[in-house]
């Protein structure tokens, strides 16, 4: 969802920097592209492991996504669609092909505004989120869940990433994954992770999308 389908990637890396920095955690906006994909607890586990040597408490979870919540609502980047999503979700759906979100994230602000930005594109039925998983992204389990409530096989799907992190769970689940490097990412990260195949913008993917159908 994030840097796909929302431009909502600088809104995510700088509520995050800004809430580790209220935590005493230094950390940097590049840190936060390339831990996208991870569930919000084990992104804020990871960053106090590296600058404390410890994970954190439940209560220190819960109380710093909260507060990450709020930030990300603030900067409103939650109403910026991508680009050639659109574009490239109607293409989807014209060629009668099913659409189902995996996401790492949490953010109820972004998937209950789907309805009006893609409309007729998704259900709730076909939509994989933080809440759903255990181990998130880069863990195969998000995109095997998203099979399964399609009832398909890997070889029936593509997955479209922008996320080193998402580009290894999926090709760990077996699926043909096409990265998009809607980010300030270098170039070889999405390939590095396996990418069958990388464009630069979502409406590069809209124009080439249906010669993978």
């Amino acid at each position: 969802m994030d840097g796909v389908l929302y431009d909502s990637m600088p809104g995510h890396v700088r509520a995050w920097r800004d809430v580790m920095a209220e935590a005493g955690i230094n950390s940097d906006l590049e840190d936060f592209y390339l831990l996208e994909g991870r569930t919000g607890s084990s992104t804020i586990d990871l960053m106090f492991n590296r600058q404390f040597g410890h994970g954190a408490t439940d209560e220190e979870k819960k109380r710093i996504y909260a507060r990450k919540t709020q930030r990300f609502q603030e900067l409103k980047s939650y109403d910026r669609p991508m680009p050639g999503a659109l574009e490239t979700l109607e293409k989807v759906k014209n060629a009668g092909l099913m659409r189902v979100i995996v996401t790492g994230s949490g953010q109820r602000s972004l998937y209950d505004n789907l309805d009006a930005h893609f409309p007729g594109i998704f259900s709730r039925d076909l939509m994989v989120t933080a809440y759903d998983v255990k181990h998130g992204k880069p863990a195969p389990e998000p995109y095997l869940l998203g099979l399964k409530k399609a009832n398909i096989t890997a070889e029936e799907a593509i997955v479209v990433e922008n996320a080193p992190l998402g580009v290894e769970a999926a090709k760990a689940a077996g699926i043909f994954t096409i990265g998009v490097n809607t980010g300030p990412l270098a170039p070889n990260v999405l390939t590095d992770a396996g990418a069958d195949v990388v464009f630069d913008t979502m409406t590069e993917l809209a124009a080439n999308i249906e010669n993978f159908f």
